[in-house]
């Protein structure tokens, strides 16, 4: 029978006793590589050449702006190297901005990403996956509102199962899915080289028309390509787990940024030469409009990938999250039965099905869609904080253990185009900053009521106690059942 057991005593010690339970070190350097390039390349680089278009306003500006998305990411994944080997712990930017600045900005941080920005980013990928496998079957209609959400949920429930069961069959998973994907993404350039090499330039003739040079719109053109570029900093969320972290961690890096960098240009570019500006602004699915145009009959096989695609990104990005929420458990900022971990299998069983009843739950939103332009700004903020905790501990903790440690220009260039991105938008979307910043602000009670506050009465301990005394029987029975099916 498979038992839940608490990880360690919640102190960050590296050190391991009898009585802890521990999770391996299963990921090599190819898994790492697998987990980065499967978490980027989701749906992200099929559907979000629209909105750098319309917020660039030509071509050449956006072609510039998915570049520069992609030398911005290397840099701040190279900073996340540095802060990830010097703090290797798992949790990616709550342990670091623990460790910079307390418990309190680090509590704000797994607030955000707990209800909002990790579980409605599964829910998007996994709807749109849903929309994908589905349309075919419906041609020019659009798929029943029941059956996406109920295909999509399906989708969680199964990747869930998969990442309590096995973290083998986890990488398996990723990989298979990634070659997959960029097979995909190799169809769609093939095809738009084709369509070059038979002499159609037309939309390059002029393509700085129209450029938008207000800083806020290119601010949020910046939003788009580094929505399709998140997921860089995820390999960070599972350190613990990483053979031989400190070289396998920059080297995934480095691997894997370059090679999603190049696919996302050159596929633009396909969809640029293929498409009109006009034809990427009017669609919803760019990949799908692409297929429509140049495939024809073997159009079908374009939702076929994005479906893939998005599934592969789904499984790496539960994997990798779920590891954030265990971690925060382990230091006392969530339910304490969110930290234990099934011994047998050595996942964080807890941490996987409480983020996926979320996830379903968000699943059922009709307009899930909007929640992402609300945490665009609030996620921008957070890694600006990151990488400020990068430079601060550089001045307070000179003699701090640096593996890797890089050149002090990069996080000074990162910082700055990250207030950059912070701050321009503020003024073009007010309301979504607003909403963001709202929600960051209204963890800060629940902090006080629930961590800060230390004299809390019986009555109020006893409700939190009994809470969490039913969360670790209702997953010591989801266990006990499984090991009972198997």
């Amino acid at each position: 029978m498979a038992k839940l057991k608490k990880s360690d005593d919640g102190k960050g010690s590296e050190q391991s006793t009898h009585s802890e339970v521990k999770m391996k070190k299963e990921l090599a350097l190819i898994d790492g590589v697998a987990i980065i390039v499967g978490v980027i390349i989701g749906s992200g680089i099929f559907v979000s050449p629209k909105g750098v278009l319309r917020n660039s306003g030509s071509v050449g500006q956006a072609l510039i702006v998915w570049i520069l998305s992609g030398i911005l990411s290397m840099i701040g994944a190279l900073c996340y190297a540095e802060l990830g080997t010097m703090i290797p712990k798992s949790g990616g930017d709550y342990a670091y901005i623990s460790e910079a600045f307390g418990p309190l900005p680090a509590f704000l941080y797994l607030w955000v990403a707990l209800f909002i920005l990790v579980p409605t980013g599964n829910a998007i990928t996994a709807i749109t996956f849903a929309q994908y496998i589905l349309q075919p079957l419906w041609g020019a209609c659009n798929p029943p509102y029941e059956a996406v959400r109920l295909l999509a949920a399906a989708a969680v429930c199964l990747l869930t199962l998969i990442n309590c069961y096995n973290v083998k069959w986890v990488t398996r998973v990723q990989d298979i899915f990634t070659a997959t994907k960029i097979f995909a993404l190799c169809i769609i350039v093939a095809a738009g080289a084709y369509y070059l090499c038979i002499g159609h330039v037309e939309h390059f003739r002029d393509p700085m028309e129209g450029t938008e040079w207000e800083p806020g719109y290119i601010a949020l053109a910046f939003y788009s390509g580094l929505f399709s570029y998140s997921g860089w900093n995820y390999l960070n969320y599972v350190t613990e787990e990483l053979k031989d972290p400190y070289k396998n961690l920059p080297k995934a890096i480095c691997i894997s940024m370059p090679v999603v960098t190049i696919i996302y240009v050159v596929t633009n570019l396909a969809y640029f030469v293929v498409l009109s500006r006009d034809d990427i602004l009017a669609s919803d699915a760019v990949a799908v409009t692409f297929g429509d145009k140049l495939l024809g009959a073997f159009s079908f096989l374009i939702p076929f990938f994005v479906a893939c695609s998005t599934f592969g990104s789904l499984n790496g990005a539960i994997f990798a999250s779920s590891r954030l929420f265990f971690v925060g458990a382990r230091a006392g900022h969530l339910p304490r039965a969110i930290a234990l971990i099934d011994v047998k299998r050595l996942t964080p069983v807890p941490s996987l099905i409480f983020m996926c009843i979320i996830t379903l739950a968000l699943v059922m939103i009709e307009d899930v869609y909007v929640l992402i332009n609300y945490v665009s700004f609030v996620e921008a903020l957070f890694i600006t904080i990151s990488v400020t905790g990068l430079l601060y501990m550089r001045w307070k903790r000179p003699n701090m253990n640096r593996p890797i440690k890089i050149s002090f220009i990069l996080p000074i260039i990162f910082l700055l185009i990250c207030g950059f991105l912070v701050i321009f938008p503020c003024y073009v979307s007010p309301v979504e900053v607003g909403v963001g910043l709202g929600f960051i602000l209204c963890g800060i009670p629940v902090y006080l009521v629930t961590i800060a506050w230390k004299n809390k009465p019986d009555w109020l301990n006893k409700i939190f106690n009994d809470f969490n005394n039913g969360c670790a029987k209702l997953f010591l029975c989801v266990t006990e059942y499984e090991d009972k099916e198997s």
